[in-house]
């Protein structure tokens, strides 16, 4: 089977993906860190302003079309967009999107060892170091991340590696996932009407971050992301992800003023060091059932 050939666009056009994806995480520190927005407000907003553009989008095809999706997926959406909320409340930018991403593959490697796929030797070496990192990363310390927080922010991980599990496959992903954020939709407004009894707020600020999120960085960003992906193999698609992280962090010490310390430089190096072995690394086929 023929490589995609990398183009300079198809390299631009990934990086301007992954830094939507890192905004995410500065956007939301920088509304609840302020206490600009209550993130069950932040969540509705960035999942309407999700729907919208994506369904803006979608109308601007030449065949017209009805947003696809399924339950399941938006249950998975819900999930992960609340509990990244609620986890920014605590969490610092960069230690967030740390904790989300190893969550996010640890769940997709998981998945498949169940589904009977094994891993070689060295990706079992990477998978380890992954999972000691995140454990080095949360273990409990004076310059350790918030225990709620950080239990937030790995289910984040988890429903967003379901949803990408879920999501596998699809035959248009612009569609599926503009479906999934309309559905969610509903959930959101549940939420936000549970925490009108313990009290929302909302500030500009904390509005345009909101809406930001969810129509810059996560309904655009999703949508340069699927158009580019054609162009890159599997391993380089999960590869590349790893710069998330970083640039989250980079992100954070600069708009944020956070620290980046050594505890998380260590951490970090651990994960997408061990992630990436995992992806980098051939798999050994998939034991058959006899």
């Amino acid at each position: 089977m023929q490589r995609p050939r990398i183009t300079t666009w198809t390299i631009a056009l990934t990086g301007l993906a992954m830094a939507a994806f890192a905004a995410n995480s500065v956007l939301c520190r920088l509304a609840l860190s302020q206490a600009a927005i209550d993130p069950a407000t932040f969540t509705l907003v960035r999942l309407a302003s999700g729907a919208c553009v994506l369904c803006i989008i979608l109308s601007l095809r030449r065949k017209a079309e009805q947003p696809a999706g399924s339950w399941p997926a938006s249950v998975a959406l819900f999930a992960y967009a609340a509990a990244f909320s609620f986890a920014y409340v605590s969490l610092p930018a960069g230690t967030g999107s740390l904790l989300l991403f190893g969550a996010v593959q640890t769940t997709m490697v998981g998945y498949g060892l169940v589904r009977g796929e094994r891993l070689s030797a060295l990706q079992s070496f990477g998978l380890t170091i992954a999972v000691a990192g995140l454990a080095a990363l949360v273990a409990p310390r004076a310059s350790a991340p918030s225990v709620m927080g950080a239990c937030l922010m790995l289910t984040a991980g988890v429903a967003w590696g379901a949803y990408s599990l879920l999501g596998r496959g699809v035959a248009d992903p612009i569609s599926v996932t503009g479906g999934n954020f309309l559905r969610s939709l509903p959930i959101a407004i549940c939420l936000f009407l549970c925490a009108l009894s313990f009290g929302t707020h909302i500030t500009a600020i904390g509005l345009a971050c909101a809406i930001l999120s969810g129509a810059v960085a996560s309904g655009l960003g999703y949508t340069v992301w699927y158009a580019v992906l054609p162009g890159l193999t599997p391993a380089q698609g999960a590869s590349v992800q790893l710069s998330v992280p970083v640039i989250a962090a980079l992100a954070g010490a600069l708009v944020l003023g956070e620290a980046i310390s050594l505890r998380l430089s260590i951490s970090s190096l651990a994960i997408l060091g061990g992630i990436a072995l995992v992806f980098g690394s051939q798999e050994r086929a998939p034991s058959r059932s006899r």
